[in-house]
């Protein structure tokens, strides 16, 4: 019962539990030795006052009966000594003629005496109860226990009322409180103040678990810290399996793309000669309209030599390296101008372009070879979806983040469209790779864009959008151009964006 009990009322049931046991000891152990006192009294008095009237003569009566001092005394002569104890009157012959006190539970005080005579002697017998007396010693018995319990009151009081609730009450409460803090994870609440920790084994109890927390917390942080180091060596091993897994891929492709590399400049160098000279005359076509050619038969001969123009360029570009001219300038303009070009090159009928780059977001980088990136992304995105005869939005975003002490620019290209083939994924930068639905697309365009972003030192990601249809390119550089470029960041996980 006591455990299930809180500490106040387990201190008050005992308290009280106390206090019904002192007074069941008093009734039991004091009053009896009262009584006795008295007894004692009793029978001193009742034989002193037979001495009294034997040495009086006995006065001629055969009993008396007397009050004296709050005292009722019953002297009787020639008592038949066959109606008391034998060893009454052994005693009162034995004294000669003295009165002898005697112990007797029946009765209170009780004297006896024996005078010899020429008869055989008579036997007297003395009752003495001092009933003042008595009541007196009841009184100082009651009054004993009331000042005990007063006391035994006043004591409890006091400890309940300002020494426990101090000492005792206050600490474990404020222990308690520290404990709910802990639970609820209130960081700022779960130590005991030591302003408030006692010198006693509840202020050790209470230190100890400070430190026990104290230890506890560095525990943590040093587990933490471990954490982040351990997730630091995963990320660096993920950044060199990427880097291994690209090394792997770029000398299984180097032979094939040195030989396409020659080939591209051969047959670039070989169309440009008749290209001018056919864009030349379908001009002179156009503007003199003679030659045997219909307006229709002119525009597609433009559209045919613009091709033949985009391929020569595209093969140009996958071939030469041309160091970037860095220079810097805002991504919002880079990308205005990419737009400008998409919608003169391409309507993008039924296709939303929107720019959504801040205005203040600034790079140093060759302005001209990023608006090629931007101009491939972003027509590769609405080609897609005219392909699949779908109207959506193609939304161009850019932000700035820091990684291992370096800033970087995020610009993402977001389409809406029938998203990439994921057996086309993996292999979608390398050349003559198309992702394209339509016959527009030569496989160069995303090659040469992975190009021109691993020269500013960046890298370019490819996704599919996660829970809805559409892609996602990210194109990370470094905001300022460094002598030696920085080294491109690892690929995320899959399904992880950089920008995130």
């Amino acid at each position: 019962m006591l455990a299930r009990m809180r500490i106040r009322k387990k201190m008050i049931f005992l308290h009280t539990v106390f206090s019904l046991l002192m007074t069941g000891i008093l009734l039991i152990t004091l009053r009896p030795a009262l009584l006795r006192v008295v007894a004692k009294g009793e029978q001193q008095e009742a034989r002193n006052l037979l001495d009294l009237t034997l040495a009086l003569g006995g006065g001629g009566n055969t009993s008396r009966e007397i009050t004296i001092g709050g005292a009722e005394v019953l002297i009787r002569r020639s008592v038949d000594p066959r109606s008391v104890p034998d060893a009454w009157v052994e005693a009162a012959r034995a004294a000669g003629g003295w009165a002898v006190a005697i112990e007797s539970r029946e009765l209170p005080g009780v004297a006896v005496a024996w005078t010899p005579s020429e008869h055989g002697g008579e036997f007297w017998v003395a009752e003495t109860s001092l009933f003042g007396a008595r009541r007196a010693v009841l009184w100082v018995y009651g009054f004993t226990i009331a000042a005990l319990l007063v006391v035994y009151t006043l004591v409890v009081g006091a400890l309940e009322l300002f020494v426990l609730p101090r000492h005792v009450y206050g600490p474990i409460a404020r222990i308690l409180l520290a404990d709910r803090a802990l639970r609820e994870g209130q960081s700022e609440g779960e130590l005991v103040p030591e302003s408030i920790m006692p010198a006693d084994e509840l202020g050790e109890i209470m230190r100890s678990r400070n430190e026990t927390i104290r230890t506890i917390r560095r525990h943590e942080a040093a587990l933490a810290e471990a954490l982040d180091q351990l997730e630091m060596v995963a990320t660096d091993l993920r950044r060199k399996n990427h880097l291994l897994e690209t090394a792997k891929r770029n000398l299984a492709d180097a032979d094939r793309l040195v030989s396409v590399g020659m080939m591209a400049a051969g047959v670039a160098h070989e169309l440009n000669t008749p290209l001018a000279v056919a864009k030349g005359l379908t001009e002179k076509l156009a503007r003199d309209g003679e030659g045997g050619l219909s307006p229709v038969e002119v525009a597609l001969l433009r559209r045919v030599i613009g091709r033949l123009e985009r391929l020569s360029e595209g093969l140009l570009d996958f071939a030469r390296a041309r160091s970037p001219q860095y220079s810097v300038a805002k991504l919002r303009d880079i990308a205005e101008e990419a737009l400008t070009l998409i919608r003169l090159d391409r309507g993008a009928e039924g296709v939303s372009v929107q720019n959504l780059v801040p205005e203040s977001l600034q790079v140093e980088a060759d302005a001209d070879r990023l608006v090629q990136v931007l101009v491939n992304l972003v027509r590769n995105a609405v080609d897609a979806m005219g392909a699949a005869r779908r109207q959506g939005v193609v939304a161009i975003e850019a932000s700035g983040i820091e990684r291992d002490g370096t800033e970087w620019i995020v610009l993402t290209v977001t389409d809406d469209g029938p998203g990439i083939d994921p057996s086309v994924l993996p292999r979608l930068f390398e050349p003559f790779v198309s992702s394209r639905l339509d016959d527009r697309g030569t496989g160069l365009g995303l090659a040469v864009s992975e190009g021109i972003v691993r020269e500013h030192g960046g890298m370019i990601l490819a996704s599919n959008r996660t829970g809805r249809s559409g892609a996602v390119f990210e194109v990370m550089l470094p905001r300022r151009a460094l002598a030696s470029r920085p080294a491109p960041l690892s690929a995320p996980e899959d399904g992880e964006h950089v920008g995130q």
